[in-house]
């Protein structure tokens, strides 16, 4: 049995974070635990308080996990404060973690910062030379690198700049890319770019697909993949997961953590 452990903050709405991490590890046959960084009290229509956990918590649910159960891959999501990001960064560093998949959550769906401006310099200082991979989408790409970015040059030169602060691989999401029709992440591996181009759906259900996305890649490298494949594997997962999206709510509704798995079933039954 693989393990995989997420570190990120509580959705309470179900679509996001730490509830969509574990929906996507189940869907994927690994074994998913969880360190909380905050609460949120939140739904489809939005962020409506944050209830951040002290680092010292952070770290005791982290070390009950590493002196007990270990894990084959880790994932950080909202980390919240440069405090939790350093604590978060020295405990993957007492327990040697490889696999560690960064998302860079910085903006909830609905506009709400999830990363305090601090915490920013203490991301890349201690916990992007630790990573993996990171999977920002473009606006969070723009303030880590601090360029603009509206082309695909601008996606290489922007991976570029983010595996010269220490990590192995980058992804750079296409969800907020200008085409209409097509949807483009970028792979950035330190030698060559791969690319994933995938048909655009026009919904407002989209809820949590960053969370799920790099909680796919997360699984995926807990059970040995390459990055490419499991990069691939999150490509086809979210995909499923936004066509088959549930109109829950007033708002950004959450995509379907069981589409993925529930195609490759309906496939092998033909």
């Amino acid at each position: 049995m693989k393990r995989a452990l997420t570190i990120a903050g509580s959705d309470s709405g179900g679509g996001a974070g730490i509830q969509a991490d574990l929906k996507t590890f189940q869907e994927l046959e690994v074994f998913g635990m969880s360190a909380l960084t905050a609460v949120t009290a939140q739904n489809t229509l939005g962020v409506h308080a944050v209830y951040p956990m002290t680092a010292k918590a952070v770290v005791e649910q982290i070390q009950a996990i590493g002196d007990d159960i270990g894990t084959d891959a880790v994932k950080t999501g909202m980390l919240f404060s440069a405090e939790i990001i350093e604590a978060v960064s020295m405990k993957l560093k007492n327990y040697h973690w490889n696999n560690v998949v960064v998302d860079p959550v910085m903006i909830a769906k609905g506009g709400a910062s999830l990363l305090q401006q601090e915490a920013v310099s203490a991301l890349k200082t201690h916990l992007l030379p630790l990573a993996t991979v990171i999977t920002p989408n473009i606006p969070e790409a723009e303030v880590l690198t601090g360029m603009t970015i509206r082309s695909v040059e601008d996606k290489r030169e922007a991976a570029v700049k983010l595996c010269a602060l220490g990590v192995k691989n980058v992804v750079i999401k296409g969800g907020h890319d200008e085409n209409l029709s097509e949807s483009t992440d970028l792979l950035f591996d330190g030698k060559e770019f791969h690319f994933f181009t995938s048909r655009r759906i026009q919904t407002k259900n989209t809820h949590g697909t960053g969370c799920t996305f790099s909680a796919v890649i997360t699984a995926e490298l807990a059970k040995g993949s390459t990055i490419y494949d499991a990069v691939s594997t999150g490509k086809d997962f979210i995909q499923a997961a936004i066509e088959d999206g549930f109109a829950i709510g007033r708002g950004h509704g959450p995509t379907n953590h069981w589409a993925f798995q529930k195609r490759g079933k309906e496939m092998a039954r033909l």
